[in-house]
């Protein structure tokens, strides 16, 4: 067959481009970012293995530390928080090691669907989703395993709205086994809600950039202790894009990455970062609290159920109930077209029972008013009655 007796393909008819509206963009990632952000990375290419690229990994490695309070490197990908997730166990583990996944929810179900693709030896230690995991059932279950060589646990759970308490399981992990690796799955939580790597003996934390870091999605944030880099040294599962040796290399050569780097997202984080500085990791971590509280407090006054309750509650993410008769998918979709608010619905086993409101990295306490006094004001047209 000639090339003149291909098909031709047509060009496609497709919808014209249309101008998206500002909107209260309220979901848990992506998240909004600041003007200021937006412009940065309106900036024009540079070369990725010059100076200048150099400066800015540099400053952005070195601020990244900070913010994961880690005395370890941390390396950059261009991935999302899933990406994090699969990096974590190609560098750590050979097939048939055995590992325990604390799942919680969406994303720690995810962490161990990743292991066992991979090949691993995985055990479930599962709670019901909007409860965080419970600590005496935890000690129990790992007492009756044999060996792991690591527990794999996400900090906020996406998907639900919940904070495990990682700094406690992390120190009941040590103590029950010693040599055990603790990895910690910390996109939603990063940058919005205290976390400290090294002082609470975790091994690998890894996020992403759409969440707590007012930049979108683009880059994965990951960091190794020690022991983590040993058992990096004989894992034998196949890598090489997320490899960390190779990133790990080019970094402490030249300030660079391995493979090209998303730019214009750099930008964006660079100038990030040096705001959330100039604001206070505190300061944060305050403004983040304050904000959960809010719409938790909201919530209940319109007589919403929230779907966690508790002391574990996030303060990245809020999970409520559709109230029952309400038709939840006419409210979302009514608060998108009619009023530019756009919130997430519930996913796997929560998908059309809750809906999702992210209150993480760029916000102002008038988007928040936004959302709950519009909120308040659509359900009785879809059917609320309290």
């Amino acid at each position: 067959m000639t090339i003149q007796q291909h098909k031709i393909i047509p060009i496609p008819e497709v919808e014209p481009r249309a101008i998206i509206p500002n909107q209260n963009l309220r979901v848990p990632g992506p998240t909004a970012i600041p003007p200021e952000i937006m412009q940065a990375q309106a900036h024009q290419m540079i070369n990725h293995r010059g100076p200048e690229f150099s400066a800015i990994m540099k400053r952005v490695t070195l601020r990244l530390q900070y913010f994961f309070q880690t005395e370890a490197p941390v390396l950059t990908y261009p991935a999302s928080g899933t990406g994090g997730q699969e990096s974590a166990i190609a560098n750590l583990f050979s097939a048939g090691d055995h590992v325990v996944v604390i799942t919680i929810g969406n994303f720690g179900d995810r962490l161990a669907k990743i292991a066992d693709i991979y090949g691993l030896n995985v055990t479930r230690i599962s709670f019901a989703w909007g409860e965080a995991a419970d600590l005496t059932a935890i000690e129990a279950r790992l007492k009756e395993l044999p060996p792991y060589k690591a527990v794999l646990m996400t900090h906020n759970e996406t998907s639900t709205g919940v904070t495990n308490d990682v700094q406690t399981l992390s120190a009941l992990v040590h103590r029950l086994s010693p040599d055990a690796l603790v990895v910690v799955d910390a996109v939603s939580s990063m940058g919005c809600v205290p976390l400290e790597m090294d002082a609470w003996g975790l091994d690998v934390v890894f996020t992403g950039s759409q969440k707590g870091w007012m930049v979108p999605p683009g880059i994965m944030m990951i960091a190794a202790s020690p022991r983590a880099w040993e058992a990096q040294k004989v894992a034998k599962l196949p890598r090489f894009y997320f490899d960390w040796t190779l990133a790990r290399k080019q970094l402490e050569a030249s300030w660079q990455h391995p493979t090209t780097p998303p730019v214009s997202i750099f930008y964006a984080l660079d100038l990030a970062l040096e705001m959330m500085l100039a604001e206070g990791r505190d300061a944060i971590f305050a403004r983040h609290l304050r904000a959960g509280e809010y719409i938790r407090t909201r919530a209940k006054a319109m007589g919403l159920q929230l779907l966690a309750d508790h002391q574990y509650v996030s303060n990245t993410v809020s999970s409520i109930y559709f109230p029952e008769g309400v038709d939840g998918k006419g409210l979302l979709s009514a608060l998108r077209k009619e009023d530019n608010i756009v919130l997430a619905s519930g996913q796997g086993q929560l998908q059309g029972k809750i809906f999702r409101i992210g209150h993480l990295g760029f916000f102002t306490q008038a988007d928040l008013e936004q959302v709950m006094d519009t909120l308040e004001k659509r359900l009785p047209e879809f059917g609320y009655r309290r």
